[in-house]
Formats: structure tokens, C-alpha cells, sequence
């Protein structure tokens, strides 16, 4: 997909040298990245969020000199909200894009970058003097000033001790290298590994573009469910040769051996048996720090039902918790649904995970395409509404 410089929230910088030079390499500071930008939704709605079942809402409170930092989690009482100080104070709410889907359009920005690496949109209230201390995040993110101002130190040179007894995991030490004050629609970016640390100048919101980044630990823990479910118990130890004499209890460099051999998993007939990679990975990520499983309607729906509503105006929407992903299989797709997979074709595939779903012409779907589709449907990954809604 070609990107023009203009449409992108990179200031005018080539997405070439955005790439080249500042991608997961170094610090990028882009200013105006959303010239006049203009929040949709402002403190107070986010403080509404932050009240309610099912959000992930944090606050932190304290600051870098005095060490005091403490965290709460959300639902949170509108009294006690209303009740903060006027400064050194942090509201943090997940998921925000999700809670109110019309700005999912901003991810839609960011397509320039891998569209399953985009994990949420974190928006930050803080108070003159709010922050969540200098630290160290393993994944890329897009800091968006959405209002107020907030000075931003980094650094890729320090201490990485935390302190002690401290409900955060904040820098003991922190010198900063490089800093920036950033206005509404100013942007930043940081690489993986670079310790920053915002403070809010007054008050104001910071919108946060979060890209997931799994871990070796990440992948082997779900690989071992992955492989448990696919192949039970599979193969059980065995002594097929044992020496008499080994020194009381010891683990022999044979047995060591034996057991080792049990990681690599075989067919009955000890013909090796590659498992597929592609499904588990696509699998693993389509529910990746997934916060929550989309529910199943209450009423399944039959193809006729669904030719129908799809005839009368009706227009198909994604449900804003599901990631649809999807992997070729030769000249066919399987689609990923908070892990479960599905074949289609790979038409079907790329519209269903687009920005936006274009009108379907139901009877035209193969009949595979329909069942995927009407499959996802009484799952909750996707719903029927009317299109002028």
C-alpha cells in the first residue's frame, strides 16, 4: 500500500526515512503530527470512563523528588475523582478506542506499520505535575499530546534498578539526554527500551498509540498450551537402555538426553511431525493481550436471515474487542478471530480486517465465504447494523 507524506501523522517526514532512520532505532520528536488537533472526547469523559465496570483505569499519584508514588485501580467512585488534589496526579485509562469505537479512525493513521501490532489506545489525564515516573516500556509507542502541555525527558543511557518497595516500576536513577515540550498535536515516538519520563506542565490529556510486542516467554508458554491441545500427552518418557551402577540420585547424561528428545514432537510411526507454525503464531495473535472475549449474540443467525438484513440496508461491523488477522494457505485465507481460525478466501479476508467493511454482496459470496462470515457473526466478532446508524 502506497502512503502519501501528507496523509501521514508524520509531520511531512518520507515514511522512508521515518523507517530508515527512527524506527525502532531512536527517538522522533514530530511536531504539528496532527495540525489543530481536536480531541473527541475531553478529561471529563475520560474521568466517565474510568468510573465504569470492565475499563482498565489506573491512578497514580505522587512525584520524582519525593519518591511517594502510589497506585489504584479503577471502577472508580465520580466522588473520589472529584476529590484530587490539584496536582501530581495521573488517571490512565486502556482500551479508549474500543469504549468508544469512532476513534478507531485514529489507528487507521497508523497503517503505514503492521495492522496486528497496533495493540490500544491509552489516554492519560494528568493533573500540573502528573506522571507515572521515568521507566522503561518494551514495545513502540506513539505519544500524541491531545491537550495541555507535558515535557518529555528520554534517555537511552542508564540505571536500570528500580526503586525498592514501590508500587511502580519506576527508574531509581534517572539523567536524561534529550527533551522536548510537546503542545496539542505534537508527537512523539519511542523505540523499545528507551527510559523516558513525562511530566504534565498543567492540566491535559496524552494519548498513547500502544504497538504489541510479544516475547520469547510470551510465545514458549503459549506454544506449550498450543502443542498440549494439538497432541494430548503425546510421547511419555522411556527408558529403552538403562545402565545399572548410576551414583544415588543422579539424572544420567542418557536420561538427560532421553528427556530432552521428548521437545521434539514426533508421529507414532517416528516419522517427524512439523507442526504448523503459521496457524499457532496467527492464532497467538489474534488474542495477544486481548482484554476481552467478544460475546455471542443472543439469537444465532441462518444464512437466509443474513441475506436478508444484508438486502435491506443493514451494513456489517466489526465488534471493536475482536483482531481479525489472517495468513494465506495457498491461494485461500485463514482468518484469525481472538483465536479461533477460519478458511475464506482471501478477498473475504482483507475486507473483513480493512479500515472499513465495504458493502457485501451476499450472494455473490462462495459459499465458504458465507459460512465464515455467518461464523463470525454468531460468534460476536462481528454484528449487523443499520447502515444510516
Amino acid at each position: 500500500m502506497k502512503h502519501d507524506a501528507a496523509d501521514l501523522p508524520l509531520g511531512g517526514m518520507p515514511l522512508e526515512v521515518f523507517l530508515q532512520d527512527y524506527w525502532q532505532k531512536k527517538p522522533c520528536l514530530i511536531q504539528q503530527a496532527f495540525p489543530g488537533f481536536e480531541p473527541l472526547l475531553d478529561e471529563n469523559d475520560i474521568a466517565g470512563l474510568a468510573c465504569e465496570e470492565l475499563v482498565d483505569a489506573r491512578l497514580v499519584m505522587g512525584n520524582f523528588a519525593e519518591a511517594n508514588w502510589s497506585v489504584a485501580h479503577g471502577p472508580f467512585e465520580e466522588t473520589q475523582l472529584a476529590a484530587l488534589p490539584e496536582r501530581d496526579w495521573c488517571l490512565l485509562v486502556q482500551d479508549v478506542e474500543k469504549h468508544y469505537p469512532p476513534l478507531q479512525s485514529l489507528l487507521s493513521k497508523f497503517d503505514f506499520l503492521p495492522g496486528w501490532r497496533l495493540d490500544d489506545l491509552m489516554v492519560s489525564v494528568s493533573a500540573a505535575g502528573g506522571s507515572v515516573g521515568p521507566h522503561v516500556d518494551q514495545y513502540d509507542v506513539f505519544l500524541l499530546q491531545a491537550s495541555g502541555q507535558r515535557r518529555w525527558q528520554v534517555s537511552s543511557d542508564f540505571n536500570p534498578d528500580y526503586l525498592a518497595d514501590c508500587d511502580l516500576r519506576v527508574l531509581k536513577d534517572f539523567c536524561p539526554q534529550q527533551e522536548w515540550l510537546l503542545q496539542a498535536g505534537d508527537m512523539l515516538y519511542l523505540p523499545p527500551g528507551i527510559a523516558h519520563y513525562g511530566l504534565a506542565l498543567e492540566l491535559g490529556m496524552t494519548w498513547s498509540i500502544g504497538l504489541r510486542a510479544p516475547s520469547q516467554a510470551d510465545l514458549f508458554q503459549a506454544l506449550g498450551d498450543w502443542l498440549a491441545q494439538q497432541h494430548a500427552e503425546g510421547r511419555r518418557y522411556r527408558d529403552p537402555e538403562i545402565c545399572a551402577g548410576n551414583p544415588a540420585g543422579e539424572i544420567s547424561p542418557a536420561e538427560l538426553q532421553q528427556l530432552s528428545s521428548l521437545f521434539t514432537v514426533t508421529a507414532p510411526s517416528s516419522e517427524v511431525y512439523q507442526p504448523d507454525l503459521n496457524e499457532f503464531l496467527a492464532s497467538f495473535i489474534s488474542r495477544f493481550r486481548l482484554a476481552h472475549q467478544p460475546a455471542a449474540p443472543e439469537q444465532q443467525l441462518d444464512s437466509l436471515q443474513v441475506g436478508l438484513a444484508l438486502q435491506t440496508g443493514n451494513c456489517l461491523q466489526r465488534n471493536p474487542w475482536t483482531r481479525l488477522h489472517w495468513i494465506r494457505q495457498g491461494q485461500q485465507a485463514r482468518l484469525f478471530a481472538a483465536g479461533e481460525g477460519l478458511s475464506c478466501s482471501q478477498q473475504l479476508a482483507g475486507s473483513l480486517c480493512g479500515p472499513a467493511l465495504s458493502d457485501m454482496q451476499w450472494q455473490q459470496l462462495s459459499s465458504r465465504d458465507q459460512d465464515c462470515v455467518l461464523e463470525l457473526l454468531n460468534q460476536g466478532h462481528l454484528y449487523l447494523q443499520q447502515a444510516d446508524h
